[in-house]
């Protein structure tokens, strides 16, 4: 790569998080040179240091970019979802991720939470809807997860649910007690409908 065009290069891609690896990528170099270079860029204010092996064009980096590429594969799901659609009313700080593990970090005054799901339904793409840089669940995948995950969890309002694409995606989680409590949920709110 031509001197003078690493930091363009960067600055046209539609990330706003990037990797080490990433970097390496689209900069064509090995892996000393890339770390040498990152270092004069960070000092010099053209690039943050997010966390160790993340980078940003600048502070205004998307959070959700940032949680669903700290750990991978993830999507974004449970109360943020579940919050975005009205379903529960309660606001969290936190940006909540499904993961191959259960963690909790926090990354400038950003709390990230991952919950783990079975490998075979975290990779599974129904109810997955990709936004920009990053994935994120359908309110039925997130109503879904929450179940999943909890034992008694307090939804303040299904009426924005598609129960056809809850019941289409319920099969994903091979779990006949979940199958169970989702029905019973689902009754539940038929009766309070009449």
């Amino acid at each position: 790569m031509k001197k003078g065009s690493y930091i363009p290069t960067i600055l046209r891609s539609p990330k706003t998080v990037f990797t080490f690896k990433d970097i390496v990528l689209l900069w064509g170099d090995s892996g000393n040179r890339v770390r040498v270079r990152l270092n004069y860029y960070i000092k010099k204010g053209d690039l943050i240091h997010i966390r160790r092996g993340f980078y940003a064009k600048d502070r205004g980096y998307d959070k959700l970019e940032l949680a669903t590429r700290i750990f991978t594969p993830s999507y974004i799901s449970f109360e943020t979802i579940l919050g975005e659609a009205g379903i529960i009313f309660q606001y969290y700080n936190s940006i909540f991720s499904a993961s191959y593990l259960t963690r909790n970090i926090t990354i400038n005054d950003q709390r990230y939470s991952y919950r783990k799901i079975k490998d075979t339904t975290l990779t599974d793409k129904a109810g997955i809807d990709n936004r920009d840089q990053y994935s994120v669940a359908s309110p039925e995948r997130a109503f879904l997860d929450t179940v999943y995950i909890n034992r008694d969890y307090h939804f303040d309002n299904l009426s924005s649910l598609s129960w056809d694409k809850v019941f289409k995606i319920l099969p994903i989680y091979k779990n006949k007690i979940m199958l169970k409590k989702v029905e019973k949920l689902y009754k539940h709110w038929r009766s309070d409908k009449k």
